[in-house]
């Protein structure tokens, strides 16, 4: 570094995680970590655009923010997600964020297992956030400007077994892989792209394992920190990546496990 490089003061470093006139988009924000993820958003100051398939969960979470803007589309589709595209870009102008966060899980040892059932494994939890970062990459990389974070998964860093599945952790570490390629194809052109890799979150998805005594205690003795996490604890990865708090930061990889992937 130079004696010329622009160097930030240290005066007001909670600026960084400032939002203030930002656009962002959460996707599979109707329950769990993106209903959590949207609101923190428009608390920072951002505008934020919210969808899923479930329209009458999208309004209750924008009747608690008035910067958060419902629109309905079941990503699977990719219609659907066009028309998300071309909706969200259309009232709101280009994205500074975009969380693709939509996902599904299916357990089911592949003896069990259809093709069916793992193609749609791969279509939502990979094919239509490869599909969003085109549609709404394409904006912000006209703008120089932008923040992709991916929600993966530490079932893409390790192995789901004992709760047994393939698509979901082949979506998710291909999803991881995608981050880490995206972050070097945009790098140089103002858009940056990484990942999150949450652990076992007290949500909608996990229910069936943590409303279980067995689950509970399975989760409890394989985490270093002996619980699984509370939604709010996404909060600091979120604000880190969408904000310029990550500006020396593409094609990252954070987990929020409670210590499950440093075993």
């Amino acid at each position: 570094m130079s004696p010329d490089d622009p160097v930030r003061p240290v005066a007001a470093p909670a600026q960084l995680f400032d939002l203030t006139g930002r656009t962002a988009l959460v996707t599979g924000a109707s329950s769990g970590l993106g209903h959590r993820m949207a609101l923190v958003l428009a608390h920072a100051g951002a505008t934020v655009a919210v969808t899923a398939r479930r329209t009458d969960r999208l309004e209750a979470l924008a009747s608690l923010h008035p910067a958060i803007h419902p629109f309905t589309a079941d990503l699977s589709v990719a219609a659907d997600r066009e028309r998300l595209a071309a909706d969200v870009e259309a009232a709101l102008g280009t994205l500074d964020v975009l969380v693709n966060n939509a996902g599904l899980s299916h357990s089911s040892p592949i003896e069990a297992e259809t093709l069916a059932d793992f193609e749609r494994m791969i279509d939502i939890n990979l094919t239509s956030a490869w599909h969003l970062i085109k549609l709404f990459g394409v904006g912000m990389v006209a703008a120089g400007r932008g923040s992709i974070i991916n929600i993966a998964s530490i079932l893409g860093i390790v192995g789901a077994t004992p709760s047994k599945q393939t698509g979901y952790p082949a979506a998710k570490g291909g999803l991881i892989n995608l981050t880490r390629e995206m972050g070097l194809q945009w790098a140089r052109r103002g858009v940056r792209v990484n990942a999150i890799c949450p652990g076992w979150f007290a949500t909608e998805m996990t229910d069936d394992l943590l409303s279980t005594e067995a689950g509970v205690g399975f989760v409890e003795r394989n985490t270093p920190l002996q619980r699984a996490g509370l939604v709010h604890e996404i909060d600091g990865a979120l604000l880190l990546l969408a904000s310029d708090a990550s500006s020396f930061m593409t094609g990252s990889v954070l987990t929020v496990d409670g210590g499950w992937t440093a075993r």
